[in-house]
Formats: structure tokens, sequence, C-alpha cells
């Protein structure tokens, strides 16, 4: 989203940017989400949620969002809904494959097959880094998440750090929050694309919650709403699995227009709790395992609030611009839209490139 967000902005001002796009399509993950674009409703609200992250961006993919909205709108995105669902947020949930085809018409001169690392030389030309993050590396995300076994991805495949070593091949320096991500734990079943929403196990908040000792290793109490920490904290135990264990008042939650009762009834390793590795807990009436899936990396290359790349005493890299989940310090700490920042800093990359 981020780099078509970047030459469809580009254009506008003038210029004639080119999309290198390493995958057979255009929309990256994009495409693969559920469309919602939100800010928190308010700054504060989104500095107690995304404690560390960069006060300069933050600030600035919450104060240009709407307009971002707008301007969706404006090159024809088609709108769904303009609730999130959420009362701490505000947004608009856009159709996804609407969203891509109307930001790659807008983009103009998009390249698939392209990646970063074969095409891409240092030239007097600016280049925007928006490769979508580091998830798709197993050798990165055991450097910098350090997860405890192995995490499915739950993302395009393509989005494997090649924007994240070209940087660091011209200096770059990096953000904090590099073992953060964004993620879903997930019916610990082989699943493709179709089923990254469907088998998202989004009610670990009302569950109790073990590993395969029989360890419960973070009280449901303390997770929020989108259970980015139980999601990370799984990623720590043996294996990067855990049991959701559920007893009948669990079970009649709702987790937006769905019971958990509904969402458990689809996932495929449900089972009795007399068949858990461990003894149940009391009022125990189903479990389900669950695996530690990763969406998007949070830490990324160190940018300003121009999107220009910073080198690790804070110099400018000249020509070299960041934006998505390429660029870190939005959401340290915490979880924040994706496809928000996305927006905001592909549209900032390509007016500070332009100017």
């Amino acid at each position: 989203m981020a780099g078509l967000c970047a030459a469809a902005r580009a254009r506008e001002l003038g210029a004639s940017p080119t999309v290198l796009e390493k995958g057979s399509r255009p929309g990256g993950s994009m495409l693969l989400s559920s469309g919602v674009i939100w800010r928190y409703r308010s700054f504060d609200e989104f500095l107690a949620q995304c404690p560390g992250g960069d006060r300069r961006l933050q600030e600035l993919v919450h104060g240009r969002l709407d307009e971002g909205l707008e301007w969706l709108e404006a090159i024809g995105a088609p709108v769904v809904t303009r609730e999130t669902g959420n009362p701490l947020t505000a947004g608009v949930r856009f159709d996804p494959k609407g969203l891509t085809e109307a930001l790659t018409r807008a983009a103009g001169d998009v390249r698939f097959g392209q990646p970063v690392t074969v095409t891409v030389t240092v030239t007097d030309q600016p280049l925007v880094l928006a490769t979508g993050g580091f998830q798709g590396d197993p050798e990165l995300v055991e450097r910098f998440v350090r997860p405890a076994g192995p995490l499915r991805l739950r993302a395009n495949s393509w989005s494997a750090g090649d924007g994240l070593r070209h940087g660091l091949e011209r200096g770059a320096g990096l953000s904090e929050g590099l073992d953060e991500f964004y993620g879903r734990n997930m019916a610990d079943v082989d699943f493709g694309e179709p089923e990254f929403v469907r088998l998202a196990q989004v009610y670990g908040r009302f569950a109790r919650i073990f590993n395969d000792l029989g360890e419960e290793f973070i009280d449901h109490n303390e997770v929020s709403w989108s259970e980015i920490e139980l999601v990370q904290a799984t990623a720590r135990q043996p294996g990067a699995r855990a049991w959701y264990v559920l007893d009948e008042e669990a079970l009649d939650e709702h987790v937006r227009e769905r019971t958990v009762r509904e969402i458990v009834a689809e996932a495929p390793t449900r089972t009795e709790p007399a068949d858990l590795p461990f003894a149940a807990p009391e009022g125990a009436v189903v479990a389900v395992r669950v695996g530690a899936a990763i969406t998007h990396t949070i830490g990324g290359l160190r940018i300003d609030a121009q999107a220009r790349v910073l080198d690790d005493e804070g110099v400018p890299i000249d020509g070299l611009f960041a934006a998505g989940a390429d660029a870190g310090g939005v959401s340290t700490g915490g979880y924040a839209s994706g496809l928000a920042a996305a927006l905001v800093l592909g549209r900032a990359a390509a007016e500070s490139a332009a100017s």
C-alpha cells in the first residue's frame, strides 16, 4: 500500500514514478486485509496504546490520516462503512480489492516481478522503500524477533526484508521495537490466504491460556483489545504454540458480530479438555490449540517526519525514503493501523522526494 500511495501522490505532484513490485500482483498484504484504515480517536489514546513510538511519527500519522482517507475516496477507492467496530478508533473500511485497483490506476507505471535487491541501484533519483517489512524472511525474524518456535506467515510471502537490507547497505539506522510484531494466534493447522481471517482465534482475552507444559503464561485480564501482547507472548513459548481453554461464560462473549462459540466451532484444532496434555482447569468445556502467526513487523528503518531514512546519527541519507512496514517507530510498544501508516508515510515520502 505504501508504495502505491507514494507513486500515486508523486504523479499528482508532476513526477513520473515507477513502482517496482516484487510480487505477481499489486497490493501486497493490503489486498489480504479487512480494508479498515483507522487512527485512535484521540492522540493521547495513541500515546497510551503505543508508548514506545516516535512521537513525531505518531503526530504525523494521527494528524494526516483523515485527509489521506478523503484522498483515497477522491481517487475512487470504494467505501464499505465509516465505522471501525471499536470505540477507541475512528476510520473507514474500504473494499480491499477496489482499494488496490484504485491505487494501482493512480500509481500508473507498476512493474511486476521486480525485487528491489535485483533492480535498484544507487542513482540520483529518489527511492522510496516500501517492501512491507521482514516477516517473510525466517532468518531476519529469528535475528530480530527471536521466537521460541517457527511463526506462521499471515501475510503475502514477498515481504522478506528487501527494504531493510537495502537500507542497511546504505548506512541506515534502525528503530526501536525490532523484536515486536503484529499478528494473530491462529488455529494450529496449515492455512493459506483465504483462511487468514476465518482461522484467527481472536478471543484470547476471554480464555485461560496455557503452554504445552501446562503453564498459564499470561493473565487474560491483562490482554488488550488488539491481543498483540498475547500473540507476542505465545511466540516465546515452546514451539510458539499455546492452548486456549474456555468455560461456558467465555463461549457466550462476543467478538464484534460473532460469539466466541461460533468462532470456536470453526476451529479445526478444538478439543475436549480431557485430551489436553495437562490437567484442565475447573469449569473448562473446550480447548483450542493455537500457533503464533506474524502479519507484519513493527520495527524497521529509522525515519524522520518527512519519511527520510536516517543513519545512526540521525542524519538523512540523500535520496532515500521509507514508508509502510519498512519504516519503524510508529506503533512501538503496542498496535496501530499498519494501513494508516502506509497511507500517510507513503504520501509524505512522495511529497518529500518531490520537494
